[in-house]
């Protein structure tokens, strides 16, 4: 009998592993569920809207959700239309590909402030994604404070400051657009509780930063060392993407505003303390630092920097799933190697926390499929069948990736060129597209 196989999650870590699934167990089945009706994950809710390069890898996605024994079942959420019990009854192998969905907390006094805001839900606010549409940022601000020096960090700064021209080829939704555009944010302030070399930062990301129409980076030159040769622990790889992040930075120290009346303003060895404020925010409160091995040791040097909206952006953490053992200390599902329990496995950011890009999901998901394969000889579980009769019970609107193509087909040609698509930002209206459900 054939192997039936759950993915709970249809990011990156979910196809990467239904595409290792079709070469290590042949003629096994395998459902990729996702609590949405639209697929891919972080790559259409997390990826920048104006980083469409990156969003092509769901080519390679759709190529495996058409491939014979693989199927899509979206608007299903397990915990509240299924249980993991559920899909243990129907499965031979349940993999969880859940990633982390909720911001880290700062931990520090105030931020539960209005106006705070984690780079989680700002991302997904600007991305369509139904959690966060009315979400509502008060971006009624002369400035932000964005915590972190990573790429999430850059994009929140990047698309607040970039004008509706540079974002004319995104999928910018238009009223994240709108309220961007109408917004009298002038300044922009990027903060890390360590220096230049610790910043998580790609280059290429960082480039961009000295490339908008009307913004300029601000960097102090007298906080860049050297060079990156001194610092311990370095491979030769990073010590060399260093080096190109402190060129950029350099660049960024001595250009020239040329009219553009915005700022973003990189700044270092500052760790939050405080964000003050009574019914909204005011301002963050800052401690100097010093880097001292892998930490950042406070100085006793305090600043503050004035704003109307933070925007944490120092990782994510889950809260796991009922059922299923969890590390409340790494924010991951318990595991060893990918493997959870008796036909349970992990893969992605709930496997290995919050770390790496799009293509660090695919090892894991290799490692799993060949778990799949020693551990489960051949299958004993009736599959979808059973999954379908149970949520057709429970009154389930279950959408396919048929029906997932004709929302995006909707959403393509409701853009106007040259965005290549208007997303919805409801559920029920890509429900309401789709009428009902067989």
């Amino acid at each position: 009998m054939s192997r039936n196989v759950a993915i709970v999650g249809s990011g990156p870590g979910g196809f990467y592993t239904a595409e290792a699934l079709l070469k290590a167990c042949p003629g096994c089945r395998i459902d990729i569920i996702d609590r949405l009706p639209t697929p891919y994950g972080l790559i259409r809710a997390g990826v920048a809207p104006d980083h469409q390069t990156t969003k092509k890898v769901a080519r390679n996605f759709r190529a495996t959700a058409l491939s014979g024994p693989v199927a899509y079942l979206g608007n299903v959420e397990v915990g509240r239309d299924v249980s993991v019990a559920d899909l243990q009854a129907c499965y031979d192998a349940v993999v969880f590909a859940i990633g982390m969905p909720h911001d880290k907390a700062l931990g520090i006094p105030g931020e539960d402030l209005a106006g705070v805001i984690g780079s989680a839900a700002f991302v997904g606010w600007y991305n369509a994604h139904p959690d966060f549409r009315d979400l509502n940022p008060p971006l009624d601000t002369q400035a932000v404070v964005v915590v972190g020096t990573g790429n999430v960090a850059i994009d929140c700064a990047r698309v607040l400051v970039k004008t509706r021209a540079e974002m004319a080829e995104s999928d910018l939704p238009e009223y994240a657009q709108a309220a961007i555009e109408a917004a009298p944010i002038r300044d922009v302030y990027m903060v890390g509780r360590r220096g230049p070399i610790e910043a998580k930062f790609t280059n290429v990301e960082l480039r961009e930063m000295g490339e908008l129409e009307a913004a300029m980076p601000v960097v102090d030159a007298a906080v860049l060392p050297a060079s990156a040769a001194d610092y311990p622990g370095l491979s030769d790889r990073d010590r060399r993407l260093k080096e190109r992040n402190l060129a950029s930075l350099r660049e960024f120290a001595t250009a020239e505003a040329k009219g553009r009346p915005k700022r973003v303003h990189f700044l270092f060895n500052l760790a939050p303390v405080a964000i003050l404020g009574e019914a909204r925010v005011r301002a963050v409160r800052f401690e100097q630092t010093r880097v001292e091995g892998e930490r950042a040791v406070g100085t006793g040097e305090f600043s503050e920097i004035p704003c109307g909206l933070v925007i944490p952006a120092i990782g994510y953490r889950s809260s796991g799933l009922d059922g299923v053992p969890f590390d409340a200390r790494s924010g991951t599902i318990a595991n060893a190697d990918g493997r959870v329990g008796d036909g349970l496995y992990a893969v992605g950011w709930i496997k290995r926390g919050p770390t790496g890009v799009i293509a660090t999901n695919r090892p894991d998901g290799v490692a799993v499929a060949g778990h799949i394969a020693k551990d489960i000889a051949s299958g004993t579980k009736p599959g979808r069948e059973a999954l379908f009769a149970l949520l057709a019970g429970r009154g389930v609107r279950v959408t396919s990736f048929p029906d997932w193509e004709r929302i995006e087909a909707a959403e393509t040609a409701a853009a106007a060129p040259p965005a290549p698509r208007r997303k919805f930002a409801r559920i029920k209206d890509m429900l309401e597209l789709l009428g009902p459900g067989s």
